[in-house]
């Protein structure tokens, strides 16, 4: 058994290390600014311009401190952050959200950047499931949870800072768990808890890139922390949550403060 101050130590560390590299990729990014400015700027909801650098930073944050966990996490978090990235590129203006609408359109024979993202990120936690868990139903359960996770963030990430609040609540409980499944919970929450002013405050976006790499690095923390049992309950919920997409994004817009 690890002693309880050794996993509070790991806990800690992959916290602050998330949270410090998110916080320094964002003004690298900032800086920089790769391509050009306008590149990394969007219109929020309000209208607002606001700065894209939190994602690709929150989405490199979260899986490097993810690896030190498990590399098999550190690569579906990478790997949701790359499919998300693709779809802030290519799908800008693109309004349809939610899992069922990117169906119907594949079934007018449009395959949409959002079905392209949503078929990567299934395709990554199928591949860190079969690493994590040892069973074949457990692997597609493990798979479900955490492309189910990373959509989930998603959908809630209609509003400044609905997402990284989202993250912040899911992943506290996680933050008690030892081993990897508590280090996860740190990787995502940390992240998380870096971009949450600049978020909150409309000042920065983190994009299709960051919440889905959030939401994977959930979804991997409760993969590593629970049974069949467990497994099956969060892809039911997470399943549900996927097929009713439009009222959860209804929920998410709801008012959050003043």
């Amino acid at each position: 058994m690890i002693p309880a101050p050794l996993t509070r130590t790991g806990r800690t560390l992959s916290f602050t290390l998330a949270a410090a590299l998110t916080r320094g990729a964002t003004a690298a990014l900032r800086a920089t600014a790769p391509g050009g400015r306008e590149r990394w700027e969007r219109r929020n909801h309000a209208g607002r311009t606001v700065e894209m650098h939190a994602g690709p930073a929150v989405a490199a944050a979260a899986a490097l401190t993810a690896g030190r966990a498990h590399p098999a996490a550190g690569f579906a978090v990478l790997a949701a952050g790359a499919c998300g990235a693709y779809d802030d590129v290519v799908g800008v203006g693109d309004p349809r959200r939610g899992f069922r609408a990117h169906l119907a359109a594949l079934r007018d024979g449009e395959v949409t950047s959002g079905m392209v993202k949503l078929a990567g990120i299934s395709a990554a936690g199928l591949v860190a499931g079969t690493v994590l868990k040892e069973r074949f139903a457990d692997r597609v359960l493990a798979g479900v949870v955490i492309a189910g996770a990373a959509h989930f963030v998603n959908l809630v990430d209609v509003r400044p800072g609905r997402a990284a609040v989202t993250v912040l609540a899911l992943g506290a409980p996680g933050l008690l768990r030892s081993g990897p499944a508590g280090e996860l919970a740190a990787a995502a929450t940390g992240a998380a808890a870096a971009v949450l002013p600049d978020d909150l405050a409309a000042r920065a976006m983190i994009g299709d890139t960051g919440a889905h790499a959030l939401g994977a690095a959930l979804g991997a923390a409760v993969v590593a922390g629970s049974g069949r049992a467990g497994l099956i309950a969060h892809a039911a919920a997470l399943v549900t949550a996927a097929v009713r997409g439009d009222r959860v994004t209804e929920l998410a817009r709801s008012p959050l403060r003043a």
